[in-house]
């Protein structure tokens, strides 16, 4: 792989180890596996057509370089259609499936983009109603077959000698420092602002953070996909997989992912918080239906794997530990397939309470950090014990610098950092200032070289009192607990931290139950006298790991979880901030009203 210099020149590395199932997805129901030798074929027949439609590299530059668009979930034609894109020297713009039409129009517009694949119906008329907006866009096509659009299928057609000829001479010709992808970020806060990474960017993150990988004990190299390809850490780690040796079965949809593990016995997959902390729900809800001596275990093995340390437990608790996982533990693990070693967990933070419990159940949580401008990681924790700390983001990949600024940004700089945003060069130097990336995350290195994240820069506030509060530690470990999903703490310009607060609803209907509380709606939970106490007592608590400007005097719980459909997402799951402070105004103005500071009751 040392002559690896283009993502695509995993092709040639494939060819050389080659895999009957490559690529593999659900086709009415049943598995259909694409051999290293039928997916090759089809990227080459597809940048045959590409060429054949008029899409090309240009001159060379990013700007003359021709943009093809790709709205789809993962699935094989996604990473066929990519690949096929880079090798004629064209430019993918890929977006999320939820993205709104509004965005849409301004991505595929400020790209320019020529043609655009799409996965599904509904996503046609999506680019259909936008296509007025983008005069560029020459043609759509569709992976499912959709009425009135072309199916991508079409454009294959058997490969002549000289059209290969003329893929090998434009692919030859594709640099390392070339942009091969253009991903707008989601943005929490304003216009998404357009990403390029060239080859180099990715390749150099992808080997990186491989060999972190490559020390993961597997009998079969086997991984499931379900994170938008799109987003760039899900597309870093495909691209792993590629590159290592992987089959890649793609999961129907979110809701099937347990079914899909159970199919596949994947060894690994990509993961962000919110998942894990959907599945060890389900566990939780499952342990409480159970009753007597067996109840009692469950409640025990969790106890025990809440103390969970990656080195140096007793010998007593590794006894308990070993009694634990052949009683409960090892069940979970056969509930997703029997055979995940490892779950790369990325995109926000993890709860440390869930690091320890997965990792407890030798499903060991590999958490990292980084953004869609550094392609995308600067560290991440590792498979070996002694490099992988709770409570950290890991030790620095190889090839990336870090440093803390004065004021606690974390700045970066290395081969995986971007080129700089699209057609946005003011904004590009400001965040390259000095030649370091300047993240917008707060952070610190532990003496060990482990990477901490503490805030984002931007939404740290200051009260009315002029005392600074950094919502997000304050956020994670409220989240710890078992009864809240989510939470955003408010607070600036006030005189005290408040924070808005959404219950998990399938716990807290089991404690209502056990508690024989009636209900008949979300709504009637949360106005529940006894439920606000309980989540009283759990953030009275909490509230004494921090200092008295950064407790939370006062709280209100919401009937319904915030989504990306809500709009109080992003579409990788981070909290539009300035959204809800908008939505939720009147909550919020409700516990500010007077002004008057709460005091909690001491539990």
């Amino acid at each position: 792989m040392k002559n690896a210099a283009r993502l695509f020149d995993c092709i040639g590395i494939q060819a050389e180890r080659p895999r009957a199932d490559l690529l593999n997805a659900k086709v009415n129901g049943v598995w259909k596996a694409s051999s290293t030798a039928g997916v090759h074929e089809k990227i080459y027949q597809l940048a045959a057509a590409l060429l054949e439609m008029g899409i090309s590299a240009g001159d060379g530059t990013t700007e003359g370089r021709d943009k093809v668009g790709l709205i789809s979930s993962g699935r094989p034609e996604w990473l066929i259609v990519d690949l096929a894109v880079q090798l004629i020297g064209a430019i993918l713009v890929p977006l999320y499936p939820n993205t709104s039409l509004k965005e849409i129009e301004q991505i595929l517009a400020e790209s320019e983009v020529k043609c655009i694949f799409v996965s599904t119906g509904e996503l046609y008329e999506k680019v259909v109603s936008a296509r007025g907006h983008v005069p560029s866009m020459k043609a759509i096509f569709s992976f499912d077959w959709v009425e009135g659009c072309p199916h991508w299928e079409d454009l294959l057609k058997p490969l002549t000698d000289a059209a290969q000829r003329d893929i090998n001479a434009i692919s030859a010709a594709i640099k390392e420092d070339d942009v091969t992808t253009i991903i707008f970020t989601s943005g929490t806060t304003g216009r998404p602002k357009g990403v390029m990474l060239t080859h180099k960017n990715i390749l150099t993150n992808v080997f990186s953070s491989g060999n972190v990988l490559e020390q993961i004990p597997m009998e079969e190299k086997r991984a499931l996909s379900f994170l938008p390809p799109n987003h760039i850490f899900e597309k870093m780690c495909t691209y792993i997989y590629l590159f290592y040796g992987f089959s890649i079965y793609y999961a129907e949809s979110m809701d099937t992912i347990g079914f899909n593990m159970k199919e596949v016995k994947p060894y690994i997959f990509t993961a962000v918080p919110r998942l894990l902390e959907k599945v060890f729900e389900k566990i939780l809800v499952e342990g409480q239906k159970l009753t007597g001596i067996k109840r009692k275990i469950f409640l025990w093995s969790i106890k025990i794997a809440e103390q969970f340390e990656h080195t140096g437990t007793s010998t007593w608790y590794n006894m308990q530990l070993a009694i634990a996982d052949k009683l409960v533990y090892s069940k979970w693990r056969n509930a997703i397939g029997g055979n995940v070693k490892a779950i790369v967990v990325g995109s926000s933070a993890c709860p440390v309470r869930l690091e320890r419990i997965f990792t407890a159940a030798k499903m060991v949580i590999l958490e990292g950090y980084g953004l869609t401008e550094t392609s995308p990681v600067i560290s991440v924790n590792q498979y070996n014990p002694t490099a992988r700390k709770f409570g950290t983001v890991g030790p620095l990949i190889e090839n990336v610098e870090v440093k803390i600024a004065a004021d606690g940004e974390i700045l970066t700089k290395g081969p995986c950092v971007m080129v700089g945003y699209y057609k946005n060069p003011e904004l590009t130097a400001e965040v390259l200032e000095g030649g370091w990336f300047h993240t917008g995350d707060i952070g610190e290195l532990d003496k060990d070289g482990f990477l901490k994240i503490t805030d984002r820069k931007k939404e740290i506030f200051k009260t009315s009192g002029g005392k600074y509060v950094a919502p997000v530690p304050i956020e994670n470990l409220m989240k710890e607990s078992p009864y809240i999903e989510q939470m955003m703490v408010v607070g600036a310009d006030r005189k005290f931290t408040a924070a808005l607060v959404v219950p998990s609803f399938s716990n807290l209907k089991l404690w209502c139950k056990q508690h024989k509380l009636s209900f008949s709606s979300d709504r009637e939970i949360v106005s529940n006298p006894a439920v606000f106490a309980m989540f009283q007592s759990i953030i009275d608590v909490n509230n004494k790991e921090f200092n008295h400007v950064e407790q939370v005097k006062k709280f209100v719980l919401l009937p319904a979880e915030w989504t990306i459909d809500g709009g109080e997402l992003t579409p990788t799951g981070k909290i539009k901030r300035r959204i809800i402070l908008e939505k939720f105004k009147t909550e919020i103005e409700q516990m500010y009203n007077g002004e008057a500071e709460h005091v909690p009751n001491p539990h």
